[in-house]
């Protein structure tokens, strides 16, 4: 909702088929994604840290469990859209741009991607 992403747009209805990575501090969730696995491909999507959370290294460690937890599942590659005022911290762990900067959401991405192993 911090972004203006509309609630239907976030919703659909594979959340039950995705392993879902949470982020925790003093008992409260600070951060999650989600990894649906493809074959050898894991897509990594609805990556959010709280708002209080943010700059303190959450989501990177969200990032290196789903590296975790996409490889254990036997994914050789993790594929992702960032949104690019967020890029950084995709770039810092590993990630490379795939694509040309396009638009969802009303909210500029590009897809990267990440080789495991």
């Amino acid at each position: 909702m911090e972004q203006g992403v509309a609630v239907n747009a976030d919703r659909d209805g594979r959340d039950h088929e995705a392993a879902q990575v949470v982020a925790e501090h003093d008992g409260r969730i600070v951060g999650t994604c989600r990894l649906l696995l493809d074959g050898d491909t894991a897509r990594l999507g609805r990556m959010a840290v709280s708002r209080s959370a943010r700059g303190k290294g959450v989501g990177a460690l969200l990032l290196e469990e789903a590296d975790r937890v996409a490889a254990a599942a036997g994914a050789g590659r993790i594929v992702l859209h960032a949104q690019v005022p967020a890029r950084g911290v995709y770039d810092r762990a590993g990630y490379l741009p795939v694509s040309d900067l396009f638009v969802e959401e009303g909210i500029d991405h590009v897809t990267m991607e990440k080789r495991l192993g």
